[in-house]
């Protein structure tokens, strides 16, 4: 990689701060990757659990919403397929927004008002799908279908910071809009919120141009960086610094370490030419896949059964007929793993079948305990085994996909702590952070 000279006029009326500055020098003194212009702003959706259980969908709302100059925004639609999250905690870091709103436009031109992204703030589906993946229409995905719909000479990108549910409802009510959009979604432990979803956008649109980032957006934040001012835990006191309504509320979400996990598909579409996958970008570089592993158990697991990471894992079994419409759910799963306990929700298909499904998010060993109120239900038990192989070898019962199909590059050398393909994004952290720096320079 070329050594790339980096050129940055302060903002007029103010000097470059000392800590902007020592960012500078630090990035000019080591190989970068320099952002290419992208031909034209990209059309994006948002689709985020934003105040769900994981704050760092506040954070990345911050370096979006200081970023949106770059993009024409045509969506954020809450989607809270775990926790809490709702429309409102869009509207209140929007509210944060329009407090900075006369700095910001004091660095750049084309920032978009904040009655212009109110206006585009929608609700989608609160809890997950059913065992079907889709369920009712809601205003979330029927933003999506109104937007992918209308005329432009560019896709709709809609970058998914949470569970699929929204979208695969949009695609199921309009499976029209299957190649009027580009998918970059933040996989990995969202893919256990969305099995039901992600498997009825697998199984029915094979096709879809879809970047499944399972591994490489851990890469943004693990492992830390070697510079001391871009540690996770340092960078809050070197550059944000409380500036602004945004610095200020930033240090709410893990005491301003950073995190900013759904950050890369930003970044993603930020720089050079975002149809190719394959290129070297900021918010990764990924490979096409064939296949979405899936395997099907009709009995208890053993230590014996070895399962692939981010994987569909499907148990079915037999038990007594009960009136249990297929959209509720009537039995659990409680899965005991390193992440602790969490319990999934398992579904009746009718003449005695039941079934569930589970994406395990991390190589380990997990047990689970399968139970129900319902009288005479087979309750049962067992573990499996996770590897860190994905997608692997093909299997009889995988999801079949189409030529459009992308993820994390599978290479030894660009695991990063133990997450696929990190390193495609690691590598560009520090970048991508002093670039952000100079965003919270001008909020001074």
């Amino acid at each position: 990689m070329k050594r790339h000279q980096i050129f940055w006029t302060a903002p007029v009326g103010n000097s470059i701060p000392r800590w902007v500055l020592a960012g500078i020098m630090v990035l000019c003194t080591c190989s970068a990757l320099a952002q290419q212009p992208v031909p034209a702003k990209p059309r994006i959706l948002i689709s985020t659990d934003i105040g769900g259980t994981d704050p760092d969908d506040n954070q990345s709302m911050a370096h979006f919403l200081m970023y949106s100059n770059r993009f024409v925004t045509e969506g954020l639609v809450s989607s809270p397929s775990y926790g809490k999250g709702s429309k409102q905690e869009l509207l209140r870091m929007i509210d944060l927004y329009e407090k900075d709103f006369s700095k910001l436009q004091k660095t750049e031109k084309g920032y978009p008002a904040p009655a212009t992204l109110r206006a585009v703030c929608k609700q989608g589906r609160p809890g997950l799908a059913p065992y079907a993946g889709y369920g009712a229409s809601t205003e979330g995905s029927a933003w999506i279908v109104q937007c992918a719909r209308k005329k432009s000479p560019q896709p709709l990108w809609i970058l998914v910071w949470g569970g699929l549910d929204d979208l695969a409802q949009a695609l199921h009510d309009a499976p029209d809009i299957q190649t009027k959009v580009k998918v970059y979604w933040i996989g990995g432990p969202n893919k256990k919120w969305s099995a039901n979803s992600y498997a009825y956008i697998a199984a029915n649109f094979p096709g879809l141009w879809f970047i499944e980032c399972n591994g490489s957006y851990n890469g943004f934040f693990s492992p830390d960086s070697k510079v001391e001012q871009l540690t996770n835990t340092n960078y809050y006191d070197h550059y944000i610094k409380g500036t602004g309504y945004l610095g200020r509320d930033f240090k709410n979400y893990y005491k301003g370490q950073i995190k900013m996990g759904d950050t890369p598909s930003l970044l993603y579409l930020m720089d050079g030419a975002p149809d190719n996958p394959f290129r070297e970008s900021w918010g990764g570089s990924f490979t096409k896949i064939t296949h979405s592993p899936r395997t099907i158990f009709k009995r208890n697991t053993t230590n014996a059964d070895t399962v692939t990471i981010y994987s569909v894992l499907e148990f079915h079994f037999k038990g007594p007929k009960t009136n249990v419409v297929g959209n509720k759910s009537c039995f659990t799963m409680t899965v005991q793993a390193g992440i602790g306990e969490q319990q999934w929700d398992g579904y009746y298909l009718g003449d005695g079948a039941y079934a569930i499904r589970y994406c395990p998010k991390q190589a380990e060993t997990v047990s689970y305990k399968i139970t129900s109120a319902i009288p005479g239900f087979p309750e049962q038990s067992g573990q499996f085994v996770v590897n860190d192989s994905w997608p692997g070898k093909a299997g009889a019962a995988d999801y079949p996909l189409g030529n459009n199909w992308y993820s994390d590059r599978s290479d030894p050398d660009l695991f990063d702590g133990g997450w696929q393909g990190a390193k495609t994004v690691s590598k560009w952290r520090n970048e991508a952070l002093l670039d952000w720096a100079k965003r919270w320079a001008g909020l001074q």
